[in-house]
């Protein structure tokens, strides 16, 4: 094998174990009933089960960069597949709902260290001219896996049973493993750090309560107030936990790429925000469409695909456009017109043509794909070697919050307009208005990047070598 394919093959490998993390999120709503006549519990009894899971993911998360650091990113990353797997099997194997829960709680540890230090070895083996087809290809399992997720569980449940949708995960799981510890490196900070404990029950309790506080918004039922005291508290230990790493001598999580204008816009400010309005359209959609029009569930999924085929289509020309135009023209533009076309969904009627409908789906899954690329590479196109441990684990952690603030923005935008004209059901009114502000997000988010220099990440997109030519 060359010296090429090597490093080629490494953004593979991790986007496969992403894949089997991604579609096992993406199935486990199609089965609930299912399982919970299997435990003998009420179905919403099962969603314990998803709770459980994203927070322990938040819990586990800040540890990951220094578990990578200590003991090889190959070597945790290995660990999180074996972890995610076995996890999976006892979810599979589960004959009552504390033990379901059990183990989707220790499946969440293993997905917790997956991601961040799964980029990180991408990052560690990628030079920056080819970080942009890396980020690339290990960005399609979020696009791919909510396509064929449903659809996927749903056959398993109807001709198998529920369980195999996570016994799925074993041949995956050791397919994964073993292409792992053959092919990857294992790379890992050679200055031994100690543990910083403070700092781990600090960020890990923020992210929790964060999380915990803004999931429950989205849920019908939620004590709001409770909700609120949760994200209160969650901010104030962030805050706390900020302030501790500037001034720990050896912090858990170094704030250093911060510095770096393209970090600081990518996974806060502009990013942040857009990744909200991202997140909230997927959470919309299947709503509109089985509430406002009336449509069964399988009907909201072939609307749903062309969502997600506009997400795949656009993987074929992300990376030249970005060599074309370059990061600040991309994420402004596009922006625009993604923002534009979430807003859009919010006019759809039930009689809207197909056509005219499909049509506006795909290009707001168009823009979705190119912006969630550009981001992600900017991200790390001027971190340095020794930040990336730091940064691929801080730029997860606010992933995490800002994909469920999505969640929580739409659904409490949709509870106050339905609030105000005081019916029993959301009207089409209610997501024309909640469409409309997750649209005026994304659109403020992405003027935000007009702040990016004109040749921001160029050696990564490609642009310097473009203009040497």
């Amino acid at each position: 094998m060359s010296s090429q394919e090597l490093p080629r093959r490494i953004p593979l490998i991790v986007a496969g174990a992403f894949f089997m993390q991604v579609l096992d999120g993406a199935i486990i709503n199609t089965s609930l009933p299912q399982m919970a006549a299997s435990f003998g519990v009420q179905a919403l009894d099962l969603s314990l089960g998803v709770t459980i899971y994203m927070l322990a993911v938040a819990a586990f998360i800040p540890a990951s960069g220094w578990l990578a650091d200590r003991h090889g990113s190959r070597n945790v990353f290995a660990a999180a597949i074996l972890i995610f797997s076995l996890a999976s099997l006892a979810c599979g194997m589960a004959d009552s709902l504390p033990a379901f829960v059990a183990a989707r709680a220790l499946q969440g540890v293993g997905g917790a260290l997956m991601t961040p230090v799964g980029r990180m070895v991408v990052l560690r083996n990628t030079s920056k001219a080819g970080l942009l087809q890396a980020t690339a290809l290990i960005t399609w399992p979020a696009l791919i896996a909510p396509v064929f997720g449903p659809a996927l569980g749903g056959f398993i449940t109807t001709y198998a049973s529920w369980r195999w949708n996570f016994l799925i995960n074993l041949p995956l799981g050791a397919i994964g493993l073993a292409l792992v510890l053959r092919y990857i490196p294992n790379l890992r900070e050679e200055a031994r750090r100690r543990f910083d404990g403070r700092g781990f029950l600090l960020a890990a309790g923020a992210l929790v309560l964060l999380l915990h506080g803004l999931e429950s918004v989205g849920r019908a039922g939620a004590d709001l107030i409770v909700a609120a005291v949760c994200c209160a508290i969650g901010g104030l230990l962030g805050v706390a936990a900020l302030r501790h790493f500037r001034r720990a001598d050896e912090p858990l999580l170094a704030l250093s790429a911060f510095a770096a204008p393209t970090f600081t816009l990518s996974t806060l400010s502009g990013g942040f925000f857009y990744r909200i309005a991202i997140s909230a359209t997927p959470f919309l959609l299947p709503l509109l469409f089985q509430i406002g029009f009336g449509l069964n569930p399988w009907q909201s999924g072939l609307m749903i695909l062309a969502y997600f085929a506009g997400n795949l289509g656009m993987k074929t020309v992300t990376t030249p456009l970005l060599r074309r135009f370059g990061f600040r023209q991309v994420l402004v533009g596009n922006g625009v017109l993604g923002a534009l076309a979430i807003a859009a969904c919010g006019l759809l009627q039930a009689d809207t043509p197909g056509w005219i409908a499909a049509a506006l789906l795909v290009a707001a899954g168009l823009t979705r794909s190119m912006q969630l690329t550009a981001l992600s590479t900017l991200t790390f196109a001027d971190t340095e070697p020794r930040q990336r441990s730091s940064a691929s684990t801080l730029s997860s952690m606010v992933q995490q919050v800002s994909m469920i603030l999505g969640v929580a923005v739409a659904a409490l935008v949709m509870k106050l307009s339905q609030a105000l004209h005081g019916a029993d059901a959301p009207l089409l009114a209610d997501f024309r208005n909640a469409f409309l502000v997750v649209g005026l997000i994304g659109l403020l988010a992405a003027l935000r990047f007009l702040r990016l220099a004109p040749d921001a990440g160029a050696e990564v997109s490609g642009q310097v070598a473009r203009q040497a030519a």
